[in-house]
Parts: structure tokens; sequence; C-alpha cells
């Protein structure tokens, strides 16, 4: 006969709970340590106040503007092309990015591709995507490879005649950005840029019908946003929208970091509670065990 002893276990020396906890605060120092620099000889940063750069940052909500489609620029494969190669018969999402970027330009393509799988519309049949690099430093050897990447995730050769990633130089880039209101700025501490996460729906003939922020763009939204500019309408202003920016001031190093690093302070703390749980679960198995006992 089985009997299930549910008493503590006293006969088998316990583990000590300070063990846990110092176990548990190495971790949590090690998870802190790699979330947050170290602070010394740091600057107070106010909060709500922006760094000096990304005060000319951000998004101009410029719905019906005519973005110029003479601007040249080369394809991925180092063409001479204009913008209004791209444009006429079909929508465009138009994405400002550029190849070099370590943070969240990938977030926003990555986000593209998704919701373009998601779309029951066809690119390249019913709409064209145009990825224009702000780095004048890009070369098409480098939007070549990222469309292949991108055609390579999608899976299908058909993104390669539908998605079309571009490079130029400095004045036809800012020209674009002024016309879709894309203000960014250049570190030249980091070499890097600063610029918001947002993409634009325009319309056949060129003009901005929509915004969408962020990382992750809803389908069925981006869905009735093409449809719309298919048919030359111009949505209305995005309000209250949160703005994700590629940068975020560091005063301990002088450099720009990821926004979202807030998002990895919360993961921070979201692992060290986890941790503690852990601990928790722990004490509870190992004060009452479940040994099997035959009568």
């Amino acid at each position: 006969m089985l009997v299930r002893n549910l008493q503590p276990r006293d006969s088998q020396p316990r583990r000590p709970l300070a063990r846990y906890v110092r176990l548990a605060l190495l971790v949590a120092a090690a998870v802190v340590a790699l979330i947050v620099p170290p602070c010394a000889h740091a600057q107070v940063q106010t909060i709500g106040i922006r760094p000096q750069l990304l005060r000319d940052v951000g998004i101009d909500q410029k719905l019906n503007n005519q973005v110029p489609l003479n601007l040249k620029f080369r394809d991925e494969h180092g063409n001479a092309v204009t913008l209004g190669k791209y444009f006429g018969s079909k929508p465009v999402i138009l994405t400002l990015v550029y190849y070099q970027c370590p943070m969240l330009c990938t977030q926003v393509l990555d986000g593209v591709l998704q919701t373009i799988k998601e779309v029951p519309l066809r690119l390249g049949k019913d709409f064209q995507i145009v990825t224009v690099s702000i780095d004048p430093r890009d070369r098409p050897v480098e939007a070549q490879a990222k469309q292949l990447m991108y055609t390579s995730l999608y899976g299908s050769t058909g993104l390669a005649s539908g998605w079309h990633f571009l490079t130029g130089n400095d004045l036809e880039i800012h020209q674009l950005a002024d016309a879709v209101g894309f203000r960014y700025a250049y570190d030249s501490v980091s070499g890097q840029y600063a610029h918001p996460s947002v993409i634009m729906v325009l319309t056949p003939g060129g003009k901005v019908s929509r915004y969408f922020y962020g990382i992750s763009f809803p389908s069925q939204d981006v869905r009735l946003g093409l449809v719309e500019a298919s048919h030359g309408r111009i949505g209305s202003p995005v309000m209250n929208a949160i703005l994700l920016y590629c940068y975020h001031y560091d005063p301990n190093t002088g450099k720009y970091g990821v926004m979202i690093s807030r998002i990895l302070r919360a993961a921070g703390v979201i692992t060290i509670l986890g941790i503690f749980l852990l601990i928790f679960i722990l004490r509870r198995q190992e004060h009452y065990s479940l040994p099997e006992k035959r009568a």
C-alpha cells in the first residue's frame, strides 16, 4: 500500500532561505547591470524633457501633401530611378529607415513584413512598398541585401517586384522626408541617426494618405488605409499617438541608445519578480515533500 506523506520533511536538512535570497539578489544585480548603465559621472536627466538632438526629431502629419515624384534615387541594383517610377496606379507604403541602423529600423521593416503577410492584398499587384534610406552613406549593395533578405522571409519571389529599397544623396532624402513630415537628425558622436518610428501610406498619385506609428501595424487598419489610398482618399490625423524614437540620450556616455530601453527595464523587473516567485516555489517544494512509503 502506498501512503503519501504531506508533512514537512524534517528528517532532511533544509537549505536556508538566505541562500536563495543571495542567489536572487546576485541574478537581479546582473540583470540591472545589463539594463542600466553605470552611474559614475552621471548627469540627472529631467523626465519628460527631450535631449537636444531629439528636439528636432518627430513627425509633422502632412496629410494630402504631394510627394515630389521627380526625386532621383538608385534602386537595389544601382540603377538611377525617379521616385515616380513606383507611383501611378497603386498605393504605396513608404518607409524611411537606414540600412546600417542597429536599433528600430529592422523592427519597423519586420513589422511591415508581418503586416503584409496578413493583409488580403497582393504586394506588387495591389500595392507597392518603397523603402528609402535616410543615410546617404548607404549603397545599392546594402539595399539589395535587404531586398533579398525580406524576399526570403516573405517566401515569395513576387516580393522583389513589389518592395523596393532605394538609396540617394542627402538633398533628395531631405526633400522626401520633408514632404511627408519625417524629421530626423544625425548624431556625429555615434555616427547614427535619430528618427521616429512610423510608416506612411501614399495614394497612387503620391499624396500622403495615412500615418501608422510604432513597430507593429494592425493588418486590418493597413488594409483599410491601402484601399482608401487606392481611391485617392485622405485619412484623418492620428491623435495621441505614441511615438517611438530610434535613439534616446544616455547622459553617462553622451550617446544615444534605443528609446525602447524602457521596455527592457520593464522586462528586467519582470525577470526579478520571476526569480523571487521561483524561490517561493522551491521553498514550498522543499518544505512539503511527497515521498512514497510502503505500508
